[in-house]
């Protein structure tokens, strides 16, 4: 059946119970029994809270799983792959291999072929009646494609012979073969027996591998085959000769199929008799001596078979034992063939079909293939894994296969998909899924998942209630109402739980329990369980449909069913009749199984389950059945039944009411039974009997010989056969002795028998007179009755004689529960005193419902005549309100002394509530004139305050008018509430003039409105604003950015749509794009200055508060720290542009006396900490040109020597030229841009409308810095400076013309044998890295003239470095610094270790992005973006956009001037006039 066909069954009963339920186990599964029974299994889920700790001790739990081949597990499929084997073996004796074919893309049933085949009549019948199409059809197979003829065709090939041999079709008559003395006779087959269910191990030589490679494509024989194989050209391949090339069958070993020629020649055994025999062809004195071929060690096979040599030989016995077993003749020796197994002699044309040749190889005769052919399976069973697991271990496995095996997480696979596939994977021949399943694993010696009172651990408080519930696994089979616990040993399995480890597709096959008692199963953890169960009235239907459908399995293993190794899916139980029911266990959930329930199942994932067996009273019938079912199919028994019946007789007091009920009608049934045994005894005359203790004997020192029942009341022995023992139902048959010599064994004589029945009957009749008297007690309907007290003394005789768990008894007690509950509550009612809050007791209808309830109990309670005069009291009163409310008098008086009355009686009467209605009518009337008069204005709160109070006011005209003109204004009110609402939320603002047309409308309504009055709040609120903007706007000056913003934000919160807010939007949006593009321009990547903080001089560049002393002091805060009050300006300064000029102006001379002060004290000074890692000086130190301090080359960005070459250009000779200026980070504050581009961006801002204080900043750094370009312009042009530039420029024309031939040949040997680079790297031989410019660089340091290039006067070098120091301190970048720079390197002695202390920085941190694996050349960008600082070193966005960037020339110093002084002066004469 295929897995899409797979229907499920339906669900069996689930049940919940209640704690109140769940507190009895077997008391509640006897109540469900009625139910669950006829499905054979139920589901029973705890309540939600109980939920038992798992106790395992997860470390040292390990198990070693059990080997499932799922296609195995199946009855059916079993058969086939059974046959398959027959089939395979059949081929393979005779030195081929079966491969089975494909038909229409599928492997062919040959099975269901054979089956339908002899179904039809047989393959000449169907052959002959042309009937294949309908063998097709049957198998499933289209119609119309011709598949009959190739069914037929496979049929022929590969099943036809072994049927041949099986029905024994192509065997004739043999004849006797002569028994000599020394034969061997053959040896018993005896089949494997099963002590125990699920034991058995396969045979060492399995078949899986045979099926595996029989599954395969088979290749077609070849012309060379058929050439080599006269058979295949005669189609003759019925007979059992040789190997049967193609056609479905292939050769073992290729080497057979070598040419005679090639093959050696095996010298043969001789085995030679001197003894002279007689020919049977009646030629005398010849002797035969047969020369009998042994199998050969080698593999090669010999070519003759058998070769005779003639000798007189008078032993009739020898010629008879060589000849031919179907002619019985001698002749014709040369075909005569010897058989491998039997060594029996068959010519060659005798054989069925006749053989033109003798075979090559080991060859067999029909009738040993026939024997090996109807060999009977061996008994299956599965074997154990030979790897042991921990629960952690298997459950990854678990999961990896589950994982693995459908392509998606095991939580997400649908148990309906896992139930299909493993039905679809159980019916498959063709797949072989092998899962691993631990089950059976004694928990006795593992531990129970459930905590247990064992000593063994200490218990927390909630553990030792788990450990003693009912429903604990080893506490179940043990309870005082369960059979099992009158056995004293530990049944493993049945008394003592078993735990199961299960995985996806890990089955339990079709059973039922061990003395078809009741089972129970807990799923603890893990993914679900799915079962199959079947009642037990349809037990002997299940085992019909599985004997009738797989018979061949029943014959070798009667009791197969017996042994958990056999399924059959329930879609095929199911049409044939038998009732299936299923279910999914959860972990948490239990699973009962009912006494003779065949159930089954299979695991849906990695999960641990526990199981273990229980036996109430309704079961001791069933397991006397169960006995005489054993003793039929002679299976051992796990206890003995007599014996555990015996033992509970004997103890009646120990015994539940219901269970020695139900021992005594099965113990009468026992002892009738035992006394028609021993009569059977008398009367065969056996007299001799002893007594003996067989609870004292092992179980196999008394298991009767025959049936294997485990004997206890009674057995038979023999003096003569000591070892022999067989119980009464099998006298017959213990031995042959007479039966003088045979005695009796028993336990019990006749006369103690009937001693324990009557013990237990009195037990019963005891409980029968307890019962009567409770009956009579509880019936009232005689009018007498008992005191509450003669019922109690009844309850507490029940609690003595153990009358526990009987129906009476619970009826009993709830009546006497239900009188205490009413004493209880009469004595409150009846009390004199009061609760302290003055409410009464209880209400009139429970006071009649309590007197009810006393008036039927079965006993008087003192109480009810008190109860009945207050019952009298209350109905009077009752009456008198009734009176009160129907007149409604006009004095409230009256009604308010009524009210009172009612409140103080203890009973609360009804007419309370509608006295307290009618009182607050009028209250309420009168608070509603009061709100709608004319002159007062309510809220709305208060409005709809009254609305609710009108529930709890009595009916009446006037309330309903009053309620009516109230909800009325109350509509009106909430829609222009929601109007209003709907103006202050909405997302489209309206404009002022709607939201005056809503209020002047909304204040025609006597009702405050909240919503309204927000409204009008708003509107005041935008009418203001539209003032502060028109005064803005109509001022003098263009206001600030900050008070820009302010209206922005207070215009956006109105709900108020303003014109002005647009405009006032465009403003400050351009304001903050001219402040970001400034931002962008100046400021460095991640600085923490601000742009005001780096457009403003740095006034406090030597204080302790400035930012450079902040950084000594705080350095975890960073290298930067934004401090805008130490601009020395406040937030009303920064609004005022004269105020910044000023602080400007101010601040440069404050700027350059801190630096100077800042270099003299650098200078002087050694500080033991330095640079920005704030670590102590080391090597690789450079001094900061501007502020003198001390620097790590490698912490800082540092000048690059060669950032201005190629890869292998020569370096410059004019070393004053090198780019060797070095400018600290705390110096270098911003990008420090171009001139030209400060420029744009003071254009910009004159088109603004808007002032803001970075603008008037740039506007004095502008001026700051083309007054200082004026004046190093003047100098530059001093005749003694001018001079010095003509001679640099002289200078380096020469050198350039004049270059150093050695620097010449080390730069062209550079050029001409280029390093190679790959990713960067470029290693030498000794492992340094390869840099040739810094070579070239460090070559040329020893070869720098000592002294001076130029010399000048100290007048014009001080102003010289004046100027520098003020070019330093600017954040622009001005050409007339570089050349200043230049001419005061070349008027100074040459720093050369200054410049071999840059190139070597520039060296390691070549190496250090090498090993990073980073490119130099990115590095080198970066490097360029860090000092952006330097002059030299400028960035791409620094020069101006790409259309504009070759134009940009020096301004005309005086056009410069007019610009600048421009926009400055007319900011200093009034304050920041508008800009035109």
């Amino acid at each position: 059946m295929e897995s899409e066909d797979f229907i499920p069954p339906p669900e069996c009963p689930v049940f919940e119970p209640t704690w109140e339920e769940f507190a009895d186990p077997l008391g509640y599964i006897a109540r469900i029994r009625p139910i669950a029974e006829k499905s054979g299994i139920c589901k029973i889920r705890p309540p939600v809270d109980w939920q038992p700790p798992f106790a395992v001790e997860v470390d040292n739990f390990r198990f070693t799983p059990r080997i499932q081949r799922l296609n195995e597990l199946e009855a059916e499929t079993r058969v086939k792959l059974n046959y398959l084997d027959q089939i395979a073996k059949f081929w393979e004796i005779q030195g081929s291999s079966l491969k089975i074919p494909n038909v229409e893309r599928r492997i062919l049933d040959l099975y269901a072929l054979n089956k339908i085949v002899q179904d039809e009549g047989g393959y000449e019948l169907i052959s002959r009646e042309r009937r294949w199409a309908r063998v097709a059809q049957r198998m499933g197979y289209p119609s119309g494609k011709n598949l009959g003829s190739l069914l037929r065709s496979h049929y022929e090939r590969i099943i036809y012979p072994f049927y041949m041999y099986q029905s024994g079709a192509n065997m004739v008559d043999y004849a006797k073969k002569p028994r000599f003395d020394n034969e061997e006779k053959d040896k018993e087959y005896k089949p494997h027996s099963i002590p125990l269910r699920q034991s058995v191990q396969p045979s060492k030589i399995t078949s899986y591998g045979r099926r595996a490679k029989r599954l395969t494509q088979e290749p077609e024989p070849t012309e060379e085959d058929i050439e080599k194989n006269p058979e295949l050209k005669k189609l003759q391949i019925y007979g059992a000769g040789p190997k049967m090339m193609g056609l479905g069958l292939m050769a073992k070993d290729k080497n057979l199929r070598k040419k005679e020629s090639d093959i050696p020649e095996c010298p043969p055994t001789l085995v030679v008799k001197e003894e002279v025999g007689v020919d049977i062809r009646g030629e005398p004195g010849e002797i035969y001596t047969p020369i009998k071929r042994e199998r050969p060690l080698s593999p090669e096979p010999c070519t003759k078979m058998t070769m005779r040599l003639r000798r007189y030989n008078s032993s009739t016995q020898f010629v008879e034992s060589y000849v031919c077993r179907i002619c019985s003749r001698g002749d014709d020796d040369d075909r005569l063939l010897l058989c491998d197994g039997c060594d029996d002699n068959y010519h060659t044309f005798c054989l069925l079909p006749p053989l033109a040749e003798p075979p090559k190889g080991i060859w067999h005769c029909p009738k040993c293939v026939m024997a090996e052919c109807k060999r009977p399976p061996e008994a299956f069973g599965f074997e154990q894994a030979t790897r042991e697991y921990t629960l952690q271990s298997f459950g990854e496995m678990a999961d990896s296969f589950k994982a693995d095996y459908f392509n998606m997480p095991v939580h997400m696979v649908p148990t309906e998909l896992v139930e299909k596939e493993f039905w679809r994977l159980v019916n498959s021949i063709e797949e072989d899924v092998t899962v691993q399943y631990g089950a059976d694993i004694h928990s006795k010696e593992f531990g129970s998942g459930f905590p247990m009172m064992d000593g063994k651990n200490e218990l927390t408080p909630e553990e030792q209630a788990y450990a003693t519930s009912g429903w604990n696994l080893n506490v179940m089979p043990v309870l005082e109402q369960s059979v099992l616990c009158h056995i004293n040993a530990d049944i493993s399995g049945m008394k003592v739980p078993w735990l199961y480890v299960g995985m996806v597709f890990s089955a339990f096959c079709w059973h039922i329990e061990d003395h078809w008692s009741y089972s129970i199963n807990y799923l603890h953890w893990g993914e679900p369980k799915t079962w199959y169960g079947v009642p037990s009235s349809a037990a002997e239907q299940l085992e019909g449909v599985m004997k009738r459908l797989t018979p061949e399995l029943f014959e070798s293993q009667p009791d197969l069913l017996h042994q958990l190794v056999t399924l059959m899916n329930p879609n095929t139980l199911m049409s044939h009749g038998v009732p299936v029911v299923r279910t999914n266990q959860c972990a948490g959930e239990f699973v009962i199984t009912f006494p003779r329930a065949y159930h089954s199942g299979f695991n849906q994932g990695y999960n641990f389950a526990e199981a273990v067996n229980f036996c109430t009273a309704d079961w001791l019938m069933a397991g006397r059945k169960c006995i005489e079912h054993y003793r039929r199919l002679r299976r051992y028994c796990v206890f003995s039944h007599e014996e555990l019946m015996c033992k509970m007789a004997a103890c009646p007091e120990r015994l539940d009411l219901s269970l020695a009920a139900a021992v005594h009608k099965e113990m009468f049934l026992l002892v009738q039974e035992e006394r028609r045994l021993r009569k059977a005894l008398l009367e065969r005359g056996i007299t001799e009997a002893e007594r003996e203790a067989f609870e004292l004997l092992p179980d196999d020192e008394r298991q009767c010989q025959i049936c294997k029942t485990t004997c206890f009341l009674s057995a038979l022995a023999c003096y003569d056969c000591p070892q022999g023992l067989v119980c009464l139902y099998h006298i017959e048959d213990l031995c042959q002795c007479p039966p003088a010599r045979q005695f009796l064994r028993y336990r019990y004589t006749l006369d103690e028998l009937p001693a324990m029945l009557h013990r237990l009957k009195g037990r019963a009749e005891s409980f029968d007179s307890w019962a009567s008297k409770v009956r009579k007690a509880l019936d009232v309907e005689d009018g007498g009755k008992i005191d509450l007290k003669e019922l109690e003394v009844l309850e507490a005789e029940a609690s003595e004689k153990k009358f526990i768990g009987n129906e009476m008894l619970q009826k009993l007690k709830g009546v006497i529960k239900e009188a205490k509950l009413c004493v209880e509550e009469a004595q409150i009612l009846l009390s004199d005193s009061k609760p302290a809050s003055g409410t009464a007791v209880t209400s009139l209808d429970s006071l009649n419902k309590l007197v009810q309830r006393i008036q039927a109990l079965p006993c008087p309670l003192e109480q009810l005549p008190r109860l009945q005069d207050l019952q009298e009291q209350a109905l009077s009163l009752q009456e008198e309100a009734q009176k009160c409310l129907q007149s409604l008098p006009d004095s409230a008086s009256q009604l308010q002394d009524m009210l009172e009355q009612c409140r103080a009686f203890p009973v609360e009467l009804p007419e309370t509530g509608q006295l307290e209605k009618q009182l607050r009518q009028g209250d309420w009337l009168t608070s509603v004139r009061a709100a709608l008069g004319a002159g007062r204005s309510s809220t709305l709160q208060e409005m709809l305050s009254l609305l609710q109070e009108a529930i709890d006011v009595a009916e009446s005209p006037a309330v309903e008018k009053a309620r009516s003109e109230l909800q009325e204004l109350i509509s009106i009110a909430l829609r222009w509430e929601e109007k209003a609402k709907m103006c202050l939320e909405a997302r489209q603002k309206h404009p002022p003039a709607t939201l005056e047309a809503i209020i002047k409308e909304s204040e025609n309504i006597p009702v405050q409105l909240p919503n309204t009055l927000s409204l009008k709040e708003a509107l005041c609120k935008a009418r203001a604003w539209s003032a502060d903007v028109e005064e803005i706007q109509s001022g003098d000056h263009y206001p600030c950015l900050d008070d820009l913003e302010g209206l922005v934000a207070v215009g956006r919160d109105l709900p108020v749509k303003m014109d002005e807010l647009h405009q006032l939007e465009v403003q400050v949006t351009t304001a903050h794009s001219w402040r970001d593009k400034a931002t962008k321009t100046f400021l460095k990547k991640n600085s923490g200055y601000s742009l005001l903080e780096v457009l403003c001089p740095s006034a406090d560049v030597s204080s302790e508060t400035g930012k450079r002393s902040q950084w000594r002091k705080e350095k975890t805060f960073g290298l930067y720290r934004s401090d805008v009050e130490g601009l020395g300006l406040s937030a009303q300064d920064l609004r005022d542009p004269g105020s910044i000029v000023l602080a400007f102006k101010e601040g440069e001379h404050k700027e350059k006396a801190g630096i100077l002060r800042l270099r003299a004290m650098n200078s002087s000074l050694e500080r033991s900490c330095v640079c920005v890692c704030g670590e102590p000086p080391g090597e690789l130190m450079l001094r900061c040109e501007l502020c003198q301090d001390l620097f790590h080359g490698l912490c800082v960005p540092v000048p690059r020597l060669s950032s201005h070459r190629g890869a292998h250009s020569s370096p410059p000779l004019t070393w004053w030229e090198w780019e060797s200026r070095f400018l600290c980070p705390l110096c270098v504050r911003s990008r420090r841009p171009r001139l030209q581009t400060i420029l744009s961006l003071l254009v910009a801002l004159q088109k603004l409308p808007v002032r803001l204080p970075e603008g008037e900043a740039l506007q004095c750094l502008t001026e700051r810095a083309m007054s200082w370009q004026d004046r190093a312009r003047r100098v530059l042009a001093t005749p003694e400076i001018s001079s010095a530039i003509t001679t640099l420029a002289e200078r380096r024309q020469r050198m350039q013309h004049c270059k150093d031939p050695q620097a010449l040949r080390e730069t062209t040997r550079n050029e001409q044998n280029p390093v190679s680079h790959e990713n960067g790297d470029s290693h030498l031989e000794n492992g340094t890295c390869a840099m040739p410019d810094l070579d070239a660089l460090a070559a040329l340091l020893p070869r720098i003239e000592k002294s001076p290039v130029l010399e000048l006067s100290l007048g014009s070098r001080a102003l010289l470095e004046d100027l520098m120091l003020e070019g330093d301190l600017l954040e622009v970048t001005l050409e007339e610094e570089l050349s200043i720079w230049r001419l005061l390197q070349a008027s100074h002695m040459p720093c050369v270790d200054r410049l071999r202390t840059l190139i070597e920085i520039e060296r390691c941190e070549r190496k250090a992005s090498r090993v990073k694996g980073k490119d130099p050349d990115k590095r080198k960008k970066r490097r360029s973006e860090r000092s952006d600082g330097y002059p030299t070193l400028l960035p791409k966005e620094e020069l101006g956009p790409k259309r504009i960037r070759g134009d940009i020339r020096l301004p005309d110093s005086s056009a410069e001037k007019e610009v600048v002084r421009k926009g400055g002066s007319e900011a200093n004469q009034n304050g920041g006039e508008k800009r035109l």
